[in-house]
């Protein structure tokens, strides 16, 4: 059971999401083995919930979908 994971770097808050503001959208870039770290892994926007800030390391289950846009 189990399941691959990836880890991911939050870059930058982009804002609270959802009805009651208790989402938070960021942006994260993939600590893949063969970005090497400088900055050149790929990023996508996604919604986390509980408390986030720059700089923090996600574990992701699902890393293949990316969150709309806020507006």
């Amino acid at each position: 059971m189990d399941q691959p994971v990836k880890l991911a770097k939050v870059n930058r808050v982009l804002g609270r999401t959802g009805n009651t503001g208790n989402v938070t959208q960021v942006r994260v870039e993939f600590m893949d083995a063969e970005g090497g770290g400088g900055g050149t892994g790929r990023s996508i926007v996604r919604n986390v919930k509980g408390p986030v800030r720059e700089g923090d390391i996600l574990c992701l289950l699902e890393w293949e979908r990316e969150a709309r846009r806020l507006r």
